[in-house]
């Protein structure tokens, strides 16, 4: 071999072991670091219970290209975990306070490298719950004075746990036989003026109790049957319808009947309708008036008077004696 091939031969291999230790480098560099941003595998979790006073943790969840770094914000939302607000605090933890109370709660975690960041958020927490005492009622809401047309009635709160601050008045007409209630629009003071529009029903009174954003509900027993402010004297009995609704295709008529002997009556009801035949029906109040009552009776209309039409409902009450009231009728176009 000549010098001068000798001197190639040298030049060449150390060529080859330049890229190749240069090869090397290049490879444990790529090792050594990422070559892309953090990517979320697992979402972020949170341990703890929501509930003010308690401590909540952000654990990072699962993550590829080896963050180096995490970052914390913690987000306040609806109780669908919706329309969520940054909050001030980017700790691991988070103390729950008063004003998270009916909201859930979100960490967004930030993974770091040497190539970039990226976000990922938690699911939300159960509803944030409050730890003060609850309003819980242990003696219900009283009603003084009497149940007569042109007295007044006054409601006692009752007596609750967690020291209410303030309380809400709504009063109710339930029928004769104190089923069915239904509250009295614009009736929400302390005190209620007994009016003719409540003759035959029973009153009672819903309290709401109240403080820092919690409630709770207590109802009182229902008063006698209200009375009217004079006797009532009448040969046979009278009956008033006071309101018909319709729910879907099943009629609920409330009326009120007002009769001199305590005892119960035959309501007759006839359906007409024209061109059809029309329908009887009949049935009996469960409850004598005292010597009004309201009651509400529902039924379905029988096919024919279904749809749309003309539909009359007529209604009249009969004693023991056999003495019935005038007809109260309504006609509904449908």
């Amino acid at each position: 071999m000549t010098q001068e091939t000798k001197a190639r031969w040298t030049m060449r291999t150390g060529v080859l072991l330049s890229a190749a230790l240069w090869m090397l480098i290049g490879v444990a560099a790529a090792i050594a670091s990422p070559t892309a941003a953090p990517v979320n595998i697992d979402p972020p979790t949170i341990t703890g219970t929501a509930r003010v006073g308690e401590v909540l943790t952000a654990q990072n969840g699962t993550w590829e290209n080896s963050p180096t770094e995490f970052r914390y914000r913690w987000l306040r939302c609806n109780g669908g975990g919706n329309n969520c607000q940054l909050l001030a605090a980017d700790g691991r933890t988070y103390n729950v306070a008063q004003a998270d109370v009916g909201s859930t709660l979100r960490v967004r975690v930030t993974a770091v490298n040497a190539d970039g960041a990226t976000n990922a958020r938690s699911e939300q927490t159960a509803v944030v719950g409050s730890n003060a005492a609850p309003l819980n009622n242990t003696a219900r809401p009283t009603i003084t004075g009497e149940a007569r047309v042109g007295q007044e009635l006054t409601a006692s709160e009752g007596t609750w746990t967690g020291s209410p601050t303030s309380f809400a008045f709504q009063w109710q007409r339930c029928n004769i036989d104190a089923i069915t209630c239904l509250d009295v629009t614009g009736a929400t003071g302390r005190t209620y003026g007994v009016r003719l529009a409540d003759l035959g029903f029973r009153l009672r009174v819903q309290v709401e109790a109240r403080k820092d954003g919690r409630s709770g509900t207590a109802t009182s027993a229902p008063t006698a049957v209200v009375q009217p402010t004079t006797p009532v004297t009448n040969a046979r009995p009278t009956l008033r319808i006071l309101k018909v609704t319709f729910l879907g295709a099943r009629i609920y008529v409330r009326f009120r009947v007002c009769d001199d002997t305590p005892r119960n009556l035959g309501i007759l009801v006839r359906e007409t309708r024209p061109g059809v035949r029309p329908a009887i029906r009949r049935f009996a109040t469960r409850v004598p008036p005292r010597p009004c009552g309201a009651y509400t009776r529902s039924w379905l209309p029988a096919e024919r008077f279904r749809g749309p039409g003309r539909y009359t409902v007529t209604l009249r009450a009969r004693d023991k004696s056999g003495l019935t009231s005038l007809p109260a009728r309504r006609t509904f176009v449908r």
